[in-house]
């Protein structure tokens, strides 16, 4: 004869977890493609599979929701730079990272790898202060990362100028010759 047993709080929790996981994973999808504005609560919800009603269980703002998921983002671009050789030459990240970001399959992901800050940069002037705070933050990890010397700074900072605005145009005008054409002019002015 078997017993029905209550839930354990542990499992709750982990329920509760696994839900919020799949909300942040559609608010990412969504926000590399659309920017943090556009997506609604109902859309990034019907995306993960959830009925709105639930959504102030986990966030308590969109604006919360989508910071949180651009955060978790440029986290994950960050872990994806540190899989790059530490003792490869100064010039050879560079282009490495480059040829990571400028490409077809980054410009045409959908996917929660994508770079969240093409379609967020537009935006930025009415989004909350925390995202300014993020992207600072990230760009000052990106330029640590990248740079050997204080002297590289620079240089960083205009690669990732570049390889942003490269992949934005790109991303704007689709999957085209002059699309790859962009990508591939902005990848070779990383030299």
């Amino acid at each position: 004869m078997s017993r029905k047993t209550a839930a354990s709080p542990k499992g709750i929790g982990e329920k509760k977890a696994q839900t919020r996981e799949r909300i942040l994973g559609a608010a990412a999808n969504a926000l590399v493609r659309r920017g943090p504005v556009e997506p609604s609560v109902s859309e990034v919800m019907g995306a993960a599979g959830l009925t709105v009603g639930g959504f102030y269980a986990h966030f308590e703002s969109k604006d919360a929701l989508m910071l949180e998921a651009f955060r978790h983002l440029l986290e994950r671009r960050r872990a994806k730079l540190k899989q790059f050789e530490p003792q490869m030459p100064f010039s050879e990240r560079r282009q490495l990272a480059a040829a990571f970001y400028l490409s077809r399959k980054h410009r045409d992901s959908d996917e929660e790898l994508g770079c969240p800050i093409p379609s967020t940069l537009a935006e930025a002037g009415h989004l909350p202060e925390g995202f300014r705070e993020v992207l600072a933050e990230h760009i000052e990890l990106m330029v640590a990362e990248l740079a050997e010397r204080p002297e590289d700074a620079d240089t960083v900072l205009a690669d990732l100028a570049l390889m942003v605005g490269g992949l934005a145009l790109a991303r704007t005008l689709g999957s085209s010759d002059l699309s790859d054409r962009v990508l591939r002019a902005a990848k070779k002015a990383v030299n």
